[in-house]
């Protein structure tokens, strides 16, 4: 059965603005899911609501009013994120905190709003966006790869403990994808030759949004039941 014949649900999507989480909207949309976009700045979509992942109670308003205009949330997207670039030696406390309060404590915020609805229902999907970043390491940005890193420590411990209800958590990390977040790191010269990336990736070849969107879209599905706790790269190859 594909993931098309799935049981339609609400899905809420963070980031789904644009970028990768844009065409995750548009990917879960198009299988037949009722869409919320939970975004700083959510544009004119039907169901879309300006949202700081870091701020618990514009979650739980946010929240609100998706059950209220749409229903009960059974899947939930972790894609909204913030990049960073800095020697470590000169990341202020600050600068990791707003890094890590975006990309780890964002997740855990709307996990955790979302998860007892699903644990009544006895069904969910969780899929949170990570980075290839926590396979490699990536200089200047520790912050960033620090927080990615525990999105996939999350993602694991919350699969043990809610499989047993019927919740599956699993994560997509990202390769080297083209999105507005990475062309402005090109344009910052953050990127090194682009050229010689796509080069030394086995596909030879950037990745598209689409190709995120895809895989979130099989483990949001009815058939995915059987995967949780997983770390599912999708990067051409350059991580395995």
């Amino acid at each position: 059965m594909s993931a098309r014949n799935d049981a339609p649900r609400v899905a809420v999507v963070t980031g789904g603005a644009s970028g990768i989480g844009k065409a995750i909207a548009e990917r879960l949309a198009a299988d037949g899911h009722q869409i919320a976009v939970f975004d700083l700045n959510p544009g004119e979509a039907p169901h879309s609501y300006a949202v700081d992942v870091t701020d618990r109670a514009a979650i739980d308003a946010a929240l609100q009013r998706v059950h209220d205009e749409l229903g009960q949330v059974g899947i939930l997207v972790n894609a909204a994120g913030l990049d960073g670039f800095k020697p470590f030696l000169k990341i202020s406390f600050e600068d990791w905190q707003k890094v890590v309060n975006v990309n780890l404590h964002g997740v855990f915020h709307m996990i955790q709003a979302v998860l007892p609805e699903m644990v009544d229902a006895g069904w969910g999907r969780i899929v949170n966006i990570s980075s290839s970043s926590t396979h490699s390491g990536t200089p200047y940005m520790s912050h960033y790869v620090s927080a990615k890193s525990g999105v996939n420590g999350l993602t694991k411990s919350l699969a043990l403990e809610f499989g047993p209800s019927g919740v599956t958590v699993n994560a997509v990390p990202p390769g080297f994808i083209d999105t507005p977040m990475l062309r402005k790191a090109e344009e910052r010269g953050m990127l090194g030759d682009i050229n010689k990336t796509i080069e030394a990736t086995p596909v030879r070849r950037m990745g598209k949004p689409e190709d995120i969107a895809a895989a979130v879209a099989f483990l949001a599905s009815e058939e995915a039941s059987y995967i949780t706790g997983q770390i599912l790269g999708v990067n051409g190859g350059r991580n395995t």
